[in-house]
């Protein structure tokens, strides 16, 4: 009942029951009140939902009460409410007032509720201001790429660390170039479907890549792994590899400059 009246609120999205239950079983959080701040974050994970509510029914002192966690996946922050009534208390009066209970702290408190999300052009920026002090190497981009079950067009991860690397004033070479690169880097990336919610796909991408210099001597090894939704699955999977690639540019690039 109160997942009924949280899905009339406006301003929330609800993932559908028997998905969240399916995850719980999954994630063997099927008794009421075990659900953790950290298992919070793997139900996020795999349903997509930002907030995870879980709570008790119980009685005491001939009370009727209803207790709900409010627990950001994203976040691990955790708020609860309750509400209670006289041992003949309407169980469809106490959900409702419960849920409008919910749906407030989730509109008041949304701020720590959710990750903030910096945009592209911020992160670059932070990146650039971590370079500017420094000499900047050419560099040589390759990194193989595959989406399972459909075919590659374009690089996606390649591109997008190649448009990084220009955004950022270093001096990018490929085989054309007279120029040697200072610095090689190399690598695989991989994206496949993940679930399908109505009219919304979502992908996870993984990337992969090593950086050496001319010499052969190996500045970094990484790895990142990502999920994008978008409407369609070739530009989820892309989207999917580009979020993976900033977050592995936000690591590699200063350490190729010092």
């Amino acid at each position: 009942m109160i997942n009924a009246n949280l899905s009339a609120e406006p301003q929330i999205i609800t993932v559908e029951r028997a998905e969240l239950e399916k995850v719980l079983g999954e994630q063997e959080l099927g008794l009421p009140g075990t659900v953790s701040p950290d298992t919070a974050a793997k139900v996020g994970h795999l349903t997509g939902a930002k907030v995870l509510v879980t709570g008790r029914v119980f009685k005491a002192d001939k009370e009727l009460i209803l207790v709900a966690k409010i627990i950001g996946t994203e976040t691990s922050r955790v708020y609860g409410e309750l509400v209670n009534g006289g041992d003949e208390g309407s169980i469809t009066a106490l959900s409702g007032n419960l849920a409008k209970k919910i749906a407030a702290t989730v509109t008041r408190k949304g701020e720590t509720l959710l990750a903030k999300v910096e945009s592209r052009e911020d992160r670059i920026a932070k990146i650039k201001e971590s370079l500017k002090s420094y000499k900047l190497p050419s560099v040589s981009v390759k990194i193989g790429e595959r989406h399972f079950g459909q075919p590659v067009i374009d690089p996606a991860a390649e591109t997008e660390l190649s448009l990084i690397l220009k955004e950022c004033g270093f001096n990018l070479v490929d085989s054309k170039s007279p120029e040697k690169a200072d610095i090689e880097i190399t690598g695989d990336a991989i994206s496949a479907l993940g679930m399908r919610k109505g009219n919304l796909i979502s992908c996870k991408a993984r990337v992969e890549i090593k950086v050496q210099k001319r010499t052969g001597e190996i500045l970094w090894v990484g790895r990142e792994t990502s999920v994008a939704v978008d409407i369609t699955e070739q530009t989820a999977a892309k989207t999917a590899l580009q979020n993976a690639v900033i977050e592995l540019a936000e690591r590699v690039l200063p350490t190729m400059a010092r």
